[in-house]
C-alpha cells in the first residue's frame, strides 16, 4: 500500500516551469528541468515471482543558458520495515548512458541488472501524506553526492549536490520544485 502511494506520487512527467519563470524574473541563474519517471518492470524479464519492488526509469533533463543535458537513471523502489528505499542501478549493458529512456529501453534479464556500488540507497518516510528522505554517498575519497527529496500530491522537491574536497561543484541553494506537466 505504501509502495503504491509513493510510486503514484513520483511517477509521471514533471517540470519546474513555474519555479524557473519566477527565477528568471528575479535574474537568478537556475535550470529549467524535467523529470519523466516511468515504471519499467514490463521490460525486465525473469523477475522473481515473489519480487515486491518497482524498477523506474528516471529521465532527467536540465537546461541552463540554452544548453540541454540529459541525466538518465534506473532505480529500484522497495518497501522495507524502515520505510521506502530507492536504490540506484547501472544503466543496462548495451544501452546509451546519454540517451537512455523508457521508450528506448530494450528488454533486459533481471539477472543482468547491476546495483550501483557507489550510491547509498535513499530512505523515505511518510508523514501526513508527504514522503521525505534521501542519502549521502561517497562516490570517491574526495567526491560526495547528497540527495534530499520531498514528494507530495502537489510537487516533487529535489535537492542534489556534488562536492569535491568539501566544495560544491554541482547543485543549487534551493531545491528544484517539479510539478506535474
Amino acid at each position: 500500500m505504501k509502495l503504491d502511494n509513493f510510486i503514484g506520487m513520483m511517477t509521471g512527467h514533471f517540470d519546474n516551469k513555474e519555479q524557473f519563470d519566477m527565477m528568471q524574473k528575479t535574474g537568478k541563474i537556475y535550470p529549467y528541468a524535467e523529470h519523466i519517471n516511468t515504471i519499467c518492470n514490463d521490460k525486465i524479464k525473469n523477475i522473481p515471482v515473489d519480487f515486491n519492488g518497482k524498477f523506474v526509469v528516471e529521465e532527467s533533463y536540465y537546461e541552463i543558458n540554452g544548453k540541454r543535458h540529459a541525466s538518465p537513471h534506473l532505480f529500484l523502489i522497495t518497501e522495507t520495515e524502515d520505510g521506502i528505499s530507492l536504490s540506484s542501478y547501472e544503466i543496462p549493458a548495451g544501452e546509451d548512458k546519454n540517451t537512455f529512456s523508457y521508450n528506448s529501453m530494450k528488454n533486459v534479464d533481471y539477472t543482468e541488472l547491476k546495483k550501483s556500488e557507489k550510491f547509498i540507497p535513499a530512505l523515505y518516510h511518510e508523514k501526513n501524506g508527504v514522503w521525505e528522505g534521501g542519502s549521502t554517498s561517497q562516490f570517491s575519497p574526495v567526491m560526495t553526492f547528497k540527495l534530499w527529496e520531498r514528494f507530495s500530491d502537489s510537487c516533487l522537491e529535489v535537492s542534489e549536490s556534488m562536492e569535491v574536497n568539501g566544495k560544491r561543484t554541482f547543485g543549487y541553494d534551493e531545491p528544484i520544485v517539479y510539478k506535474r506537466a
